[in-house]
């Protein structure tokens, strides 16, 4: 389960990487905040398109609890379950989680520290990517959750369980408009040889206090 990543390119970058292959991308004048370490509860910027345009707003990464869960959703595995059938068969309801590392944590803690390691990966270009999406209205404000899959190869060395489903340039439009039925051919391993792993650590070990404010993602 992926619960921390990080958004660190600014939104020229976006609109250079991500609007050709959507055909464009309506950024309201806006400027991306540097996000070191996003976790669940945590505002983060999101693509989604309509009938008429594609653009780039803020929603909070976890989908609403219900039953007895407790907490916010963050990660898709069972794309068979009725909680994510009507989000995942619309194409307005899916979207692109603008990305430049995820983290996934080691299996044995730390002889010293006792915490888990984190282990960091990106694209071997450094360029940004995204997870695969989808997103709902709340009375709180629109909430969002990526999907996971089988891992790669790189990914599956520490966490053997899933990775984030990561859009190649191709995908990013298929995802936000076509058909479910060709939609889901998305939902795949990402080829390992184009990631590496980050040797760097993320800035933050442990999730903001409630009572600390978060920074602005748009400037």
């Amino acid at each position: 389960m992926c619960n921390l990543y990080r958004m660190t390119s600014n939104a020229d970058a976006i609109r250079q990487l991500f609007g050709p292959p959507l055909g464009g991308i309506d950024m309201a004048g806006s400027n991306l905040a540097m996000l070191e370490a996003i976790y669940p509860d945590y505002d983060a910027p999101v693509i989604r398109a309509d009938a008429t345009t594609t653009r780039l707003e803020t929603m909070r990464w976890g989908w609403p609890p219900f039953g007895e869960v407790k907490r916010p959703i963050t990660n898709v595995r069972n794309l068979q379950s009725p909680m994510w059938r009507a989000a995942l068969r619309d194409p307005e309801r899916r979207c692109l989680v603008p990305v430049t590392a995820f983290c996934e944590y080691g299996a044995v803690p730390d002889p010293v520290t006792k915490r888990k390691r984190q282990h960091w990966f990106a694209l071997a270009s450094g360029q940004p990517f995204a997870f695969a999406g989808i997103w709902r209205p709340t009375d709180n404000g629109p909430r969002f959750a990526f999907l996971t899959c089988a891992p790669n190869t790189l990914v599956g060395a520490v966490h053997p369980k899933a990775m984030p489903v990561m859009l190649a340039d191709d995908d990013l439009g298929c995802w936000l408009h076509e058909d479910w039925a060709l939609a889901q051919a998305m939902v795949r391993p990402f080829d390992p040889s184009l990631m590496r792993e980050v040797d760097e650590g993320a800035p933050s070990t442990m999730p903001r206090d409630d009572s600390m404010s978060q920074p602005s993602l748009f400037g």
